[in-house]
């Protein structure tokens, strides 16, 4: 996901051209061996402020831990850089850990992937990663849920969606879509959401077709195109009790992150 930002017009076309040299066929789902290298990190931590979680209304004086779901995670570079991003940390020598505790999981289709994540986690005991197809309705009730027990709680206090929606549209079609921004919803209090736009789209159906594989099974049928970004935010404010509370400007990829909460939620509000 180099760490120079390249500018929107040319880089909305860079990366949805992008070509995976040693197996392109990987990157069906989405799941780019090596998506950090031409979409690093600071593409979107540039653009969320190191304070979120008091902005959410999570006061450092509570106790109990803040709990983040990112979904599509990877090898968990960018999880990794955002739970330092939000807790001040820089690499530095002589920091402090923060009063308040924070928890993030990340969850990704590809196993070798989550393998990766896992061996490069600089935090086993607060950072956490799962091979998890989101797709999967009682998966993600058995694992996401399982998870939350732990804590005694029912949702998690933010979730990412960072670039997923494109590929879970391509290979399941429109109700996947739907069925995904429903069912964040109901599994997090706050949703940061990126959505791919539709010219990148047809850059993946291009692809495959340039490298000789299977087109994707639905492209041609599907009914949510155009500007996707914001049928998906139709769909949380309208279908999900969800109000967008921030738009951070958009990626060096021309892609706008969006925050939406829960109606009525408020940070460690009841």
């Amino acid at each position: 996901r180099t760490n120079m930002a390249a500018p929107a017009g040319d880089g909305v076309k860079e990366e949805c051209e992008q070509v995976i040299q040693d197996d392109p066929g990987a990157a069906r789902f989405g799941n780019f061996i090596n998506y950090y290298t031409f979409n690093p990190p600071e593409n979107r931590l540039s653009l969320i402020p190191a304070n979120l979680l008091e902005e959410l209304g999570y006061s450092s004086d509570n106790s109990a831990p803040i709990l983040i779901l990112d979904v599509g995670c990877n090898s968990g570079d960018l999880s990794v850089a955002l739970y330092r991003h939000l807790l001040g940390q820089d690499g530095s020598p002589g920091e402090t850990q923060p009063s308040r505790e924070l928890h993030l999981l990340g969850c990704d289709l590809d196993e070798a992937l989550i393998q990766r994540a896992q061996q490069s986690n600089p935090f086993p005991e607060t950072v956490s990663f799962t091979q998890l197809d989101v797709t999967q309705e009682q998966a993600c009730r058995a694992q996401l849920g399982g998870y939350l027990g732990r804590f005694g709680r029912a949702s998690f206090d933010l979730g990412l969606c960072l670039a997923v929606t494109m590929w879970v549209h391509l290979n399941h079609g429109d109700p996947a879509l739907l069925a995904l921004l429903s069912r964040l919803p109901r599994l997090c209090q706050h949703l940061l959401l990126e959505a791919q736009p539709w010219k990148c789209y047809r850059a993946a159906a291009r692809r495959l077709r340039r490298l000789g594989r299977r087109d994707f099974e639905h492209f041609k049928e599907l009914g949510v195109r155009g500007d996707v970004a914001g049928q998906a935010r139709e769909h949380l404010e309208r279908r999900c009790g969800m109000e967008l509370v921030r738009a951070f400007g958009s990626t060096a990829w021309d892609r706008s992150l969006l925050l939406f909460r829960r109606r009525g939620a408020g940070g460690d509000s009841p």
